[in-house]
């Protein structure tokens, strides 16, 4: 995944696998780069697995992998990624911390996959640069890290490092480094051995857009997701587009059948939702990450919406790990 090729073949790539990693998007990293070697006839690419104690790992689906090193005995690498999944934010100390900053220091060059980013943006390493992560995770990861560029793309490929949004886009970044490295014949030969659509580009987005094609509406609907910790008034937000707020009301009647004001409610309330699921905050920072300004306007908004209070479904979540 190094941007520019090592001076040695097989060219060998880290994966740090964090507790709770997220198989599938692994599993989609390693494939296209299994298949690549086999095709060519060839030990291009290697890779080396790694956890924090050199112990197996447990995946968020419960399966355990077993790693070939702990981060003190593991080897130099040209390219590390580290590979997480459900909150991220758990596995951040001291000691990892100090880890990815010496090996960022001795030109070893890191990147992320599906929730990665956060171990990555904590150690202070991805500063001014653009990533991205998997798309539930942007709101939340913007508001903590307001200096790096999170965008809802496939992958993203830098001059600095790389990362991926997880599940099948690793198999996406995979391809472009056997691309970039080895040429299109061979990248084109393992994407048609894995069955996988050649249309996406790194810059596709991560959703189908589920909104109707109308530029005003989109530019709408992009305030209100940037804008979910304090939110506008319909008023403001009408200001900001520079139309009457009859106007914005009747754009979202036409396309979306709501009002604003419902269609911004639901995004804070879906965003509330991902996060009681995938982070280990209160119920109160939560609502107040939502633009709620007490718990008990919070839990009656999402009870409406989501058939059970936000404690319901936190206590529903833990008893599913369990």
């Amino acid at each position: 995944m190094r941007i520019q090729p090592p001076d040695t073949r097989p060219e060998r790539i880290g994966f740090l696998l964090l507790p709770r990693f997220a198989m599938v998007a692994f599993f989609s990293a390693i494939e296209p780069l299994r298949i690549a070697n086999r095709i060519s006839g060839e030990r291009l690419f290697e890779w080396d697995l790694i956890s924090r104690d050199g112990e197996p790992v447990v995946a968020s689906n419960g399966m355990t992998l077993n790693v070939s090193h702990s981060l003190h005995e593991a080897p130099p690498l040209p390219s590390l990624t580290v590979c997480a999944s459900f909150e991220p934010q758990s596995t951040i100390d001291d000691e990892l911390v100090a880890w990815l900053r010496k090996r960022a220091a001795t030109g070893c060059v890191l990147g992320g996959m599906d929730t990665g980013c956060y171990i990555l943006a904590a150690a202070g390493l991805l500063d001014d640069q653009t990533v991205t992560l998997h798309w539930e995770c942007l709101p939340d990861f913007r508001s903590r890290f307001p200096r790096v560029d999170a965008v809802e793309s496939i992958y993203e490929v830098t001059t600095e490092g790389f990362s991926c949004a997880g599940g099948s886009a690793a198999i996406d970044m995979s391809l472009d480094l056997i691309l970039r490295r080895h040429g299109e014949d061979l990248a084109t030969r393992v994407r048609d051995q894995l069955v996988h659509d050649q249309g996406r580009r790194p810059a596709s987005r991560q959703r189908d857009p589920v909104i109707p094609q109308e530029p005003l509406l989109q530019r709408a609907i992009a305030l209100m997701e940037a804008n979910l910790e304090t939110p506008l008034g319909i008023g403001e937000l009408a200001d900001e587009l520079d139309i009457s707020w009859r106007r914005l009301d009747r754009l979202f009647a036409r396309h979306l059948d709501t009002s604003p004001q419902q269609a911004y409610l639901a995004r804070r309330l879906d965003h509330a939702h991902r996060l009681l699921r995938v982070t280990p905050h209160s119920v109160m920072q939560i609502a107040l990450a939502c633009g709620f300004a007490s718990p008990s306007s919070f839990s009656r908004a999402f009870r409406r919406q989501h058939g059970l209070t936000p404690s319901e479904l936190r206590r529903q979540e833990l008893s599913n790990r369990a």
